[in-house]
């Protein structure tokens, strides 16, 4: 077991299995891409245990808190982490995080993207460390985002050679 699974399990968290994509919707690209050392992720969402989409759906500053933005940029931390494992095997092979760019589905008015992105942030900071985990980041507001989601985070970062 890798440290970052030790880490995980210490936590109480656990990575779900990969999408199940809504009925109708196809994506013809893979969700991660490594080139060498580098490694690219798309945009992922909140997942729940079961592989769906998880609730709560809606607009910050709208329907949902920043409480509940967070938990769900947290959900959605563990869905990039479970696709980077599939992709790479080990979670240890993480060398650095570089780039994270997070989207906050937003209602008029709503200024708290920073604080709904740090969900995200603060897990993987938590599980990799500040040398590690830290990186740079865009916390920016959407009209709308896919499916209704609260957040979706891309990003880049690095393996060990």
């Amino acid at each position: 077991m890798s440290e970052i699974d030790v880490r995980l399990a210490d936590m109480g968290l656990t990575l779900p299995p990969p999408f199940t994509l809504p009925v109708g919707l196809r994506l013809p690209f893979d969700a991660v891409q490594v080139d060498g050392t580098r490694v690219f992720f798309s945009g992922h969402g909140p997942q729940g245990a079961d592989g769906l989409m998880a609730p709560p759906f809606g607009k910050l500053g709208g329907e949902l808190t920043v409480a509940e933005g967070y938990q769900s940029a947290r959900l959605v931390a563990l869905s990039v982490l479970a696709s980077l494992k599939r992709s790479i095997g080990d979670l240890d092979r993480i060398r650095r995080w570089h780039r994270v760019f997070g989207m906050v589905n937003s209602a008029p008015g709503f200024i708290e993207q920073p604080n709904v992105i740090n969900g995200f942030s603060d897990l993987i900071i938590a599980l990799y460390g500040p040398q590690r985990g830290a990186h740079t980041r865009s916390a920016v507001g959407m009209a709308e985002l896919p499916f209704n989601i609260p957040v979706e985070v891309e990003g880049e970062l690095s393996l060990f050679p």
